[in-house]
């Protein structure tokens, strides 16, 4: 296969960028994922992808409910944050404006377009990212917005390195 037939074709697609924060026993946690689609018409299904390597994903493990913040071609630095850092290190909700949503997941208040899921499923294949399928239990929104895309934040150095992506839990 070619490698870079695949990334070109990948990188052709420019996705959307989306904060996920999670909670599980009094632990907060949230990453930037540019992995994610909805799955289903009716029922409403969404699947995001999560790297092993990171604290999102091992708090994932334990949770349940799930919010997706989508991001907008001005939140570049929500992206700086949530991606470039790590929990393992740091408090990403420590500075900006966090209520508790249904069972404790943070939403975060500047980033107004976002559903609510609650976790169906788990597969993991054996790749550096496991897919997580979730009904939709809300939406909000502002209206139409520009997203901002990966080729906006392309620049941005992931809170783990590429060798780091195979850890299991």
């Amino acid at each position: 296969m070619s490698e870079t037939a695949f990334d070109s074709l990948t990188a052709s697609m420019n996705s959307a960028l989306i904060v996920l924060t999670t909670a599980a026993t009094d632990e907060r946690a949230g990453c930037l994922v540019g992995f994610h689609m909805q799955s289903s018409i009716s029922p409403r299904r969404y699947c995001f992808w999560l790297s092993k390597a990171n604290h999102t994903y091992r708090v994932s493990l334990r949770a349940t409910h799930f919010a997706v913040h989508f991001l907008t071609a001005q939140d570049l630095a929500m992206a700086d944050l949530f991606g470039t850092r790590t929990g393992e290190e740091t408090d990403k909700f420590a500075g900006i404006d966090v209520a508790p949503g249904q069972h404790g997941v943070p939403l975060i208040s500047t980033l107004p377009n976002r559903m609510m899921l609650e976790r169906i499923s788990v597969l993991d294949d054996g790749g550096d990212h496991v897919c997580v399928t979730a009904q939709v239990r809300s939406a909000q929104t502002t209206g139409a917005f520009v997203p901002l895309r990966f080729s906006a934040a392309e620049h941005l150095v992931p809170g783990h390195s590429s060798e780091e992506r195979a850890i299991q839990p």
